[in-house]
């Protein structure tokens, strides 16, 4: 028998192992890398106009997901940074570049989605990367204040959020 060294480990992690082999038949047969490059090419176009430039970002992050859905997760930004205080002109602007963008390009978008989707649950292999897009059809419908990031810090924010909940209700059974 040979060594076991820290690479053979890593590579045979049945978790990553896993991840990894959702994200290639994600990309090779499902080209998952050409919604991923649409999506982004949507998002590029809409911070080039700037007044859009918060669902280009949102759509740009969004992009990142796609590209690698398994190893990836979407979280809201107030999650990371905390929930602030934001004026109420930006609050307004927010809600009608969020509501112009639903009804003309979030609703088309989900249903393409959608199509997608159960076009995927046709094939058994196609089931994950069905759920993974079920998954993500939320922040494509609100892209806004929404970031990428590895799925073991999206993990450990629920964590944290669990924390705080429990720690809140035995704040208010205390008194």
């Amino acid at each position: 028998m040979g060594k076991i060294s820290p690479l053979n480990c890593v590579i045979f992690n049945r978790k990553y192992f896993m991840r990894t082999l959702g994200n290639i038949i994600w990309n090779i047969p499902f080209l998952g890398f050409v919604t991923a490059a649409l999506v982004f090419l949507i998002g590029l176009l809409f911070v080039v106009t700037i007044i859009a430039a918060p669902i280009g970002l949102g759509l740009i992050q969004y992009s990142k997901f796609l590209l690698l859905p398994f190893s990836y997760d979407m979280v809201s930004k107030s999650e990371i940074e905390g929930d602030e205080d934001k004026n109420i002109l930006w609050q307004t602007y927010g809600f009608i570049l969020k509501a112009v963008y639903v009804l003309f390009l979030g609703i088309p978008m989900v249903i393409l989605t959608l199509v997608q989707i159960v076009c995927c649950f046709c094939s058994i292999i196609g089931i994950p990367v069905a759920i993974v897009m079920a998954k993500s059809l939320g922040t494509l419908l609100q892209p806004v204040g929404k970031v990428c990031v590895d799925h073991s810090v999206a993990q450990a924010l629920l964590v944290e959020q669990g924390r705080s909940q429990l720690a809140n209700r035995n704040k208010i059974e205390r008194q």
